[in-house]
C-alpha cells in the first residue's frame, strides 16, 4: 500500500474463524481496523456495532473477499 492510494473496507462478518482472518493478513497486504457499522437485521434496526475490517487497495480488497467468501464456504463444509 502506498500513502497516496485510496483504501477500501472489506466488512469481516461476525463469527469469522480467527484462523481465517490470521490467514488472510498474511497472504494479502491488508490491516484490520475496526469500524462502525449499522445493522439491520431482526430487532437490531439501526443499532450501531463495532465491526472488523480489512483495509487495502481496490484491487487486494477485492482479492481478500473473494479468497475470504472461499475459506467460509470451506470451514462450513468441514462442519
Amino acid at each position: 500500500m502506498t500513502d497516496d492510494e485510496p483504501l477500501y473496507d472489506v466488512l469481516i462478518p461476525p463469527g469469522v474463524p480467527q484462523k481465517i482472518i490470521f490467514d488472510v493478513t498474511k497472504k494479502f497486504d491488508v490491516k484490520v481496523v475496526e469500524r462502525m457499522e449499522k445493522i439491520k437485521f431482526a430487532n437490531m434496526e439501526g443499532d450501531e456495532r463495532e465491526l472488523l475490517a480489512f483495509r487495502g487497495t481496490m484491487e487486494t480488497a477485492q482479492k481478500v473477499e473473494k479468497y475470504m467468501i472461499e475459506q467460509l464456504k470451506a470451514f462450513v463444509e468441514e462442519k
